[in-house]
């Protein structure tokens, strides 16, 4: 708390202040004023000239010199036109020309560039100057804050069926409705910073400031959020400041001839495992830098909040290594306290000037703390990332026979979190998807998925077992995981194969890095009763609340039964995890007394199930404690199935 109240009162102290300071996007890069000159500006401390070219002065090297100051700072002022133009026109390449104390000639993009380009058959990304005469202006609000927080993660580039990267209008027009329908209430972005390397999913960054322009204009990205705020639908951006992409020629590496500019020297400065470069966060011109990119993407673009990526890399000088949980592994001297109170000032920032604003850590060491506010000595993000769940249901599907699964050890897996510090829950994201793995879809159906999906011919007991399953898993960690829950796109219906960019290893092929949203469109096809499912269970979470209550109670974890049950925000959940034994009458305890009746059940034959419940059964409570509550009362349990039961009296309470 010390270090992160001696930042902002040097922020503060900071020439323009605190606002200016981290609002920075608007005098670095190139900035047009009210007279239509244009004002760039640079922070090259190792430069010993810099100037400007492009296609404004038909590529002169020389004519155009910036004017050094202090602190290795650069400005140049290019005057309007004689018919007050400005020097340079909308969609024109600039280049910023570097002279090293050395000698050397170096061309750089301007680290603030606000969109970058790449002509079809170069491999280098070119400055690209930003102006259009009639910008795209949002018109929606942004959406209110929601209590339950249901996430789908999303690539633009592969949302589509065709072998091609799709486009922010694509995503715009064909995705946002399913998001919609499906009940999502939140979008992660991914890969929108741009990256030169497409197979790097968006996590070598070489533009931080730039939208990737391979899906469309910022225009196209402003409509794409504009239009999800008019559905109610908050937008989180994938940010990546825990690390950046090496590239020299369209990157920040070696911007100015030195080894350190932005980053720190080498060793320290590379991350050996992601091959990239690691930021210096004690510099006042990387803070500058990384906090005023924040404030761009919520100001210019209008997002709702960031995930996070690679925040262990940045907790610990280490990079992150196996953790055991005890505590002299997050308070030693292996920790980096520059990136850590980075993260601190970052969402203090974020929260002070946007009170709806959502933060989410990717951290797989459990860092205590990494969710309470700055106040209180934590870092301040909003919700964790629980990574250890989807690890856990791999683990289990690579190494066991279903009929040997362990439901203490699921349980403890979904539970085990810290209280008073929010999880968003996920059974599997873009991770478990990419090539090497397998979805969860296709871990339990593998081959079959190509020849016995049809709902025109029976079941093969694979195929049935794997539908099962592949419902419950996610209903389970929805609702006992966390408070928050996320999908990968596709992933709600089941999708099949992996997730592989083009790349050398694969000929340059698109036909892995796509989404194949058409299944959905065959009516006989079972991938829309995984939907239909998907959709269902959001939409009773979004009645009922249970990611907004407190952690589940647990009143049943039967290993010989394979049965699970227990209650959370007034909700009774019974799961039956047995691949052949049903239950008549089986005994499950409940808090609030009353009549009860079935609001969710995995086994309705829409969902691909087998209709084996009578859905207007209404079960009566007894006043006969059992596993720990006062209540209790016998319900029957098909195998392969869970369902959700609500009491019909504290609805009509809810209702009244």
């Amino acid at each position: 708390i010390d270090l992160l109240q001696k930042k902002l009162f040097q922020l503060e102290e900071a020439e323009g202040g605190f606002d200016q300071f981290t609002r920075s996007y608007r005098t670095f890069g190139v900035q047009r004023q009210p007279d239509n000159s244009l004002f760039f500006k640079e922070w090259a401390p190792a430069a010993e000239a810099l100037f400007l070219t492009g296609d404004f002065n038909n590529w002169n090297k020389f004519s155009h010199p910036y004017t050094k100051k202090d602190f290795g700072k650069w400005e140049l002022i290019l005057l309007p036109r004689h018919d007050k133009s400005p020097a340079v026109d909308h969609n024109t390449k600039l280049k910023v020309v570097v002279h090293t104390k050395e000698g050397e000639r170096l061309y750089r993009i301007s680290p603030w560039a606000k969109y970058v380009t790449r002509e079809e058959k170069s491999v280098i990304y070119d400055w690209v100057h930003w102006d259009p005469a009639l910008p795209y202006i949002q018109i929606h609000p942004r959406p209110k804050k929601p209590t339950s927080l249901r996430i789908y993660e999303a690539h633009v580039g592969i949302a589509s069926p065709e072998s091609t990267i799709a486009s922010y209008t694509n995503f715009t027009t064909n995705v946002l409705p399913r998001i919609k329908d499906l009940g999502y209430n939140c979008i992660q972005l991914m890969a929108i910073m741009e990256h030169a390397y497409y197979a790097s999913f968006g996590y070598q960054v070489t533009s931080f400031f730039a939208a990737s322009s391979r899906y469309g204009t910022p225009d196209e990205l402003k409509l794409l959020i504009d239009t999800a705020h008019s559905m109610g639908i908050m937008v989180l951006l994938d940010v990546v400041h825990s690390h950046a992409s090496k590239n020299v020629e369209d990157g920040l590496n070696k911007f100015d001839g030195s080894d350190s500019c932005f980053f720190h020297s080498s060793p320290r400065g590379d991350h050996s495992q992601w091959d990239s470069r690691l930021f210096n966060y004690s510099s006042w011109e990387v803070l500058r830098f990384l906090l005023s990119n924040l404030r761009w993407w919520m100001e210019e673009y209008r997002f709702d909040g960031f995930r996070f990526d690679g925040v262990t890399s940045m907790l610990y000088h280490h990079h992150g290594t196996g953790f055991s949980g005890d505590y002299s592994e997050y308070f030693g001297l292996q920790v980096d306290e520059d990136s850590l109170v980075y993260l601190m000032l970052a969402n203090h920032i974020l929260h002070t000037l946007y009170p709806s604003c959502i933060t989410v850590a990717e951290d797989v060491s459990g860092m205590p703390a990494l969710c309470r506010e700055v106040q209180e000595g934590g870092l301040g993000f909003d919700y964790r990332l629980a990574m250890a769940i989807p690890d856990k249901w791999i683990q289990i599907l690579k190494e066991l026979k279903d009929e040997d699964w362990d439901m203490g050890n699921i349980i403890h897996t979904l539970t085990n979190r810290r209280y008073g510090e929010k999880c968003i829950a996920y059974a599997e994201s873009h991770d478990q998807a990419l090539v090497g793995d397998k979805s969860l879809a296709f871990w339990l159906m593998d081959k079959e998925m190509y020849t016995n999906m049809s709902s025109l011919i029976p079941m093969t007991p694979v195929i049935d077992r794997g539908l099962q399953l592949h419902k419950m898993i996610r209903l389970l960690t929805h609702s006992m995981g966390g408070e928050g829950y996320l999908n990968f796109m596709g992933n709600e219906f089941g999708h099949p194969e992996w997730l592989d960019f083009p790349r050398e290893g694969n000929n340059q092929s698109y036909h892995y890095a796509r989404r194949q949203f058409n299944l959905l469109d065959i009516d006989n096809l079972r991938y829309h009763q995984l939907y239909a499912f998907d959709r269902d269970m959001n939409r009773t979470e979004d009645k009922y609340g249970w990611l907004a209550a407190p952690p589940a109670f647990v009143s049943a974890k039967h290993e010989g039964d394979k049965v699970i049950v227990f209650d959370r925000a007034n909700v009774l959940f019974i799961f039956n995890f047995h691949p052949t034994k049903s239950f008549q009458g089986y005994r499950v305890a409940v808090d609030v007394p009353g009549k009860y009746k079935i609001k969710l059940d995995s086994d309705m034959v829409q969902y691909g199930g087998h209709g084996r419940l009578d859905h207007n059964t209404e079960f009566f409570t007894e006043a006969q404690p059992f596993n720990g509550r006062p209540n209790s009362m016998q319900v029957n349990i098909s195998f392969d199935s869970t369902k959700v039961i609500v009491v019909e009296l504290l609805l009509n309470v809810i209702k009244s």
